[in-house]
């Protein structure tokens, strides 16, 4: 408990309510993302009442199986982000370790396939807003269609990369010992922030994907 009490700041009687202020802060800022979602969400249901047909045939043209491995890996990831979590609890910083690397890697991945099915929408003129050329689908309801579904899933791919850069630097600092089982908060809320991001997946998936 020694070791504990050097991340306890000035401000702060104790350490368990310093850390109950730093999952109260991330919880709100976990409320702030969810609210931006939450108006993207409403966004799409309201265009896709306005233009269900268009809506049906532009899913079609996304990839089913890309979206769906993309799932599986940001759930998977999700499982080792919690083993990390649990390891660190455990006094096992190695293992902590080696899962943090693997969540990071699962998020290199899930961007790595993101890349790929941009890369097969922008060989077929399937581009946001003024842009979009998919001859395939002239109608304006396609176009509304993908216009959002790049600027939903281009801005999860955001904080899927913010959360890679953050898992690096939780891994860095858990092979230095700086998570011990009295003290690992930085861990709990990094894992709070990419649990979050795995959800909104979640709700991006069939919507993008699914829909037929």
């Amino acid at each position: 408990m020694a070791d504990a009490t050097l991340h306890l700041r000035d401000h702060y009687e104790d350490l368990a309510k310093q850390t109950h202020a730093a999952r109260l802060g991330m919880w709100v800022f976990i409320g702030s993302e969810a609210l931006l979602f939450a108006a993207l969400f409403a966004l799409y249901a309201a265009y896709r009442i306005a233009y269900p047909a268009s809506f049906r045939a532009a899913a079609a043209h996304t990839n089913l199986f890309l979206g769906t491995a993309m799932t599986f890996v940001l759930i998977t990831s999700s499982l080792l982000m919690a083993n990390a979590v649990l390891s660190a609890r455990l006094a096992r910083p190695g293992r902590s370790v080696g899962f943090l690397a693997g969540t990071a890697g699962l998020g290199i991945i899930f961007l790595g396939l993101k890349a790929v099915e941009y890369t097969e929408h922008f060989r077929d003129g399937i581009f946001p807003g003024a842009f979009y050329a998919f001859a395939r689908l002239p109608a304006p309801g396609a176009r509304v269609f993908f216009t959002l579904y790049y600027f939903m899933t281009g801005l999860h791919a955001l904080h899927v990369a913010g959360g890679v850069v953050l898992l690096a630097w939780l891994a860095r600092r858990a092979h230095r010992g700086g998570f011990t089982p009295e003290y690992h908060t930085p861990l709990e809320l990094g894992g709070m922030y990419w649990h979050f991001v795995d959800v909104v997946w979640i709700f991006l998936w069939p919507l993008f994907y699914l829909l037929r």
